[in-house]
């Protein structure tokens, strides 16, 4: 008997199923409960009655700073705000999503591709957002790569109000609607990237952007 054969054996067993592989009517039951999610308990603050005030206080929470805008048109504007304020360069590498926007006149310079190593700001949209934790969700692809969020310093990310979600359960829940399932690459983004692994000292920034912000659009 292997060794995963051995830990899987003596968890059945502990589970009162001696030995042997899992029969048709065990596999018939995990399939159900896993095609049937039920949600645990949830706390009462994950259904605020405005999840855009929760996703806001979230977002201050964890860092994350943030702006609202009346329309999708006024999204370059905000972004050339945002950069200004920050003293950062009027660049960005961003999704395809948004290059029909007009940067020229915002004054940002944009380029609508993957991110490099010397790129400083990158642009996403998200799935979804979580106000219970101020989290967004993003699912890579082709037109959404990853490195747009991760590779550069800072990470501005528009949201759209109709995405805007209450717990993680929801949103998995509208992934499995409109997906079917995850793609190869599925992450969480709660504010800048940061870590306390050494000596328990936050560091901000360690395994991605320093920075996040996030554009609340319609």
């Amino acid at each position: 008997m292997s060794a995963r054969e051995n830990i899987l054996a003596r968890i059945r067993g502990a589970q009162g199923k001696p030995g042997g592989e899992p029969t048709a009517a065990d596999l018939g039951r995990v399939r159900a409960v896993m095609a049937n999610p039920v949600n645990g308990p949830q706390p009462a603050f994950a259904h605020p009655p405005d999840l855009l005030v929760q996703f806001l206080k979230e977002c201050d929470r964890v860092g994350t700073t943030h702006a609202q805008v009346a329309s999708e048109a006024d999204i370059p504007r905000e972004v050339a705000r945002y950069l200004a304020a920050a003293g950062l360069e009027a660049r960005i590498v961003a999704w395809p999503a948004f290059a029909h926007l007009d940067w020229a006149s915002a004054g940002v310079t944009f380029e609508s591709r993957p991110a490099r190593r010397d790129d400083r700001t990158g642009l996403t949209g998200c799935t979804c957002a979580v106000a219970e934790t101020g989290t967004t969700l993003l699912l890579s692809s082709p037109d959404q790569p990853k490195v747009t969020a991760l590779l550069p310093e800072t990470h501005v990310c528009v949201v759209r109000k109709s995405r805007l979600l209450g717990t993680l359960e929801e949103a998995f829940a509208l992934v499995r609607r409109e997906q079917g399932e995850l793609p190869r690459s599925a992450f969480f983004v709660s504010g800048p990237s940061r870590t306390a692994d050494i000596e328990q000292t936050m560091v901000i920034g360690a395994h991605g952007p320093y920075r996040v912000h996030v554009i609340i659009a319609p």
